[in-house]
């Protein structure tokens, strides 16, 4: 299992959002403790001046940026939807 940590933007960003969504979030983050879970959230590599992160789907339009401390760390630096790789 993957131990999943917030940087201070992603839990600001987070605290701004309604109730369902944060749930929904927290629903994702559980399912992505799991490796074996990360091809049904759909996980990718970002490229461009994203290069080093990752990324998932929340839902349809929101999105979670990581990246890997470790094999067995992640720290989750920003959600919102497809503004936050800009």
């Amino acid at each position: 299992m993957i131990e999943v940590n917030y940087k201070p933007t992603f839990i600001k960003a987070f605290d701004d959002l309604e109730n369902d969504l944060q749930n929904e979030i927290i629903e994702k983050t559980e399912l992505l403790k799991e490796p074996k879970n990360h091809s049904q959230l759909k996980v990718h590599k970002l490229h461009g001046k994203m290069k080093g992160k990752y990324s998932f789907s929340v839902n349809y339009r929101y999105r979670i940026i990581f990246i890997y401390e470790s094999k067995k760390e992640i720290v989750l630096i920003a959600v919102g939807d497809h503004e936050i790789y800009k």
